[in-house]
């Protein structure tokens, strides 16, 4: 049914179709799978000590503006995450900013973290009631004269309302706000957040989400802050930067975060790498090309404990969660495993 309506969807800008996407699931045009798959115990699991139906979330960058989570938790995602949203209002960058690189089944973005800012996002969150686990993604506004305020800031507004918050440092379209993965700059903003959430007496659960971006001596490095720091999950990873010399799509050159196929192994890699050094006292979030259940079953060898997907629903369809859920329990079921838990990490990659 969607590999027919994928080819009309496919002739709109992308930004456009996106948007198009976000009103069709506001308005309940898009039919709902709430209930299927349930209650099934080979996904039933925990994230941050709240029961989940399972482990498949939608990543940050969907819902931009938390519009739409209900929807999507209907659709059969186990959690959802909003954002990134900054203090204020922002447009982001120029348009053009979104490709579709149909032949390498990636995208090519460079939104810039475009939102409509935390007071009316805060606002709009308050006013509906959320079905499921709710993770709000905060980042500093663009020309922010103090991010770590702003990541404060974002702390500040939505710690009532957020079953976790995740400090995203890793958007390649923020000018400088990968600095910091620097050993200095993450140190200092860490010890903020912590700072924060004790003069505001809040527990809510704190997720950084990394570049995918780096080298063996910033993994190392990123594993022992965060472990000092007490953070309870990462995500692996944003999108990456690097060399797109391998891809077919003739839009491969455009400026901006990859995302979807391209960076699958070099997500699983990175998680893996963690993985072993974190030795599951930080729970982690793999991200990257995750469309089918084989892919999501190769996260979960690679050591993550849940995934995320955003990339893959644009070239899958709105039932990509179910779609996933179907196809990885005959995995499991086929590999004589009663809860997909069981095979975190089993596989080791290099």
């Amino acid at each position: 049914m969607f590999s027919k309506l994928r080819t009309l969807i496919f002739k709109i800008d992308p930004e456009k179709a996106h948007n198009l996407a976000i009103q069709s699931l506001k308005f309940n045009l898009v039919p709902s799978v709430f209930g299927e798959n349930k209650k099934d115990p080979i996904f039933k699991t925990k994230i941050f000590d709240k029961d989940i139906d399972n482990p498949i979330g939608m990543a940050a960058g969907f819902d931009k503006n938390a519009e739409v989570y209900n929807p999507l938790f209907r659709l059969g995602f186990g959690f959802v995450e909003v954002g990134t949203i900054t203090p204020l209002k922002q447009y982001g960058n120029s348009k053009p900013r979104v490709f579709r690189l149909v032949e390498d089944e990636a995208l090519i973005n460079r939104l810039g973290f475009n939102n409509h800012g935390a007071d009316i996002v805060l606002d709009r969150i308050k006013s509906s009631k959320k079905l499921g686990l709710l993770g709000i993604n905060v980042g500093p506004n663009k020309d922010s004269n103090n991010r770590i305020n702003d990541y404060l800031i974002g702390l500040k507004t939505f710690h009532q309302v957020a079953d976790y918050i995740t400090i995203n440092i890793s958007s390649p379209n923020t000018e400088n706000l990968r600095n910091f993965h620097e050993e200095n700059k993450l140190l200092e903003l860490l010890k903020s957040i912590t700072k924060e959430k004790n003069d505001l007496k809040t527990k809510v659960p704190i997720v950084v989400k990394i570049s995918p971006d780096i080298d063996e001596n910033q993994i190392n490095l990123i594993s022992e802050i965060l472990l000092e720091n007490e953070i309870n999950a990462i995500i692996i990873s944003n999108t990456s930067e690097l060399s797109r010399d391998l891809l077919s799509d003739i839009q491969r050159h455009q400026k901006g975060g990859l995302s979807g196929k391209p960076i699958e192994k070099k997500s699983n890699i990175l998680i893996n790498k963690f993985y072993k050094l974190l030795k599951g006292k930080i729970k982690i979030i793999g991200v990257g090309g995750v469309d089918s259940g084989q892919a999501a079953y190769d996260k979960f060898l690679s050591g993550a404990d849940f995934i995320q997907l955003y990339t893959g629903m644009v070239f899958k369809g709105p039932n990509v969660a179910s779609i996933i859920k179907k196809d990885l329990k005959e995995l499991l079921i086929r590999d004589g495993v009663k809860n997909f838990t069981e095979i975190i990490g089993n596989k080791t990659l290099s």
